[in-house]
């Protein structure tokens, strides 16, 4: 399915058309920024007490799925508003529902891949036990996780992912569908491409700590940097670079790293009990 030949667009320029597009629909970003504030306040609210540094435990399923969601509305939902405002541009009626539907479908792709994520690290925990505390192979696999991630940032994987980010008009030209599903399944579609950009990052997040306001706050400044700053290469060299630093001062002195909490260390790493 083709968009609709009537909505006139300028050519593909990255990021231009959806940013043309806010202005248009200032009522639907705003919507989109205080769900992603209610969602901040919601998830400051719920992991208060809970940063036990890298590798958190998760709680229970349900609890962390939960808490997962609201976590990613908060952080996403800002650097995507300009692409669910370019769909609703470019959509035939103007419909309050459908840009809500791809949002809502954009989230769902990652509430997938928090789904994954909870798997392995139940996985790992039944195979290997407590093979991820600090004082066992944790602060290693932390640290070799953020310079994997800082390795990932420079390959042409995360270049092409990065780039459907970056040219939402080029995205939704080539996967426009009609109607209500059709607008679920595009948030979808464009979800998968955000998790190829930003798993890495999501990893990263996990090694400093996943239930850690200030990480989150610093992982979602960054993906938003990478997506919005014009200068695309300055983005991710500049995240390659800040991953490689904290992954070598996690390795060789985690004590110099701003806000992460070592476990065990002068009392720190007890949490409160998950639900």
């Amino acid at each position: 399915m083709s968009p609709p030949a009537q909505v006139r667009l300028p050519p593909d320029r990255g990021l231009a058309p959806a940013f043309a597009a806010v202005r248009v629909r200032l009522g639907l970003v705003a919507v989109l920024f205080v769900l992603a504030g209610v969602g901040w306040w919601w998830t400051v609210q719920s992991m208060r007490g809970m940063d036990e540094g890298p590798w958190t435990g998760l709680g229970t399923l349900g609890w962390f799925l939960s808490v997962w969601v609201v976590m990613m509305a908060a952080m996403m939902f800002p650097s995507v508003a300009p692409t669910v405002a370019l769909y609703s541009r470019m959509t035939r009626r103007r419909s309050p529902l459908s840009p809500l539907l791809f949002a809502a479908g954009y989230l769902l792709t990652w509430a997938a891949a928090g789904l994954l994520a909870f798997a392995l690290t139940a996985l790992v925990t039944r195979a290997a036990g407590d093979v991820l505390a600090w004082d066992r192979a944790g602060r290693w696999v932390a640290g070799a996780t953020l310079v994997v991630a800082a390795v990932y940032e420079l390959t042409p994987l995360k270049d092409v992912c990065l780039g459907k980010c970056r040219s939402p008009l080029g995205f939704l030209l080539g996967s426009w569908r009609d109607g209500r599903r059709g607008a679920l399944q595009m948030g979808a579609r464009h979800g998968a491409w955000c998790v190829g950009c930003c798993w890495a990052l999501m990893a990263s997040l996990f090694a400093l700590g996943v239930m850690s306001v200030v990480w989150m706050a610093v992982v979602a400044g960054v993906i938003a940097v990478e997506k919005t700053l014009p200068w695309r290469r300055v983005a991710t060299y500049g995240t390659a670079a800040l991953l490689l630093a904290l992954g070598v001062l996690v390795l060789t002195a985690p004590q110099a790293v701003p806000a992460l909490t070592t476990p065990g260390a002068d009392g720190t790493g007890e949490m409160e009990p998950m639900p």
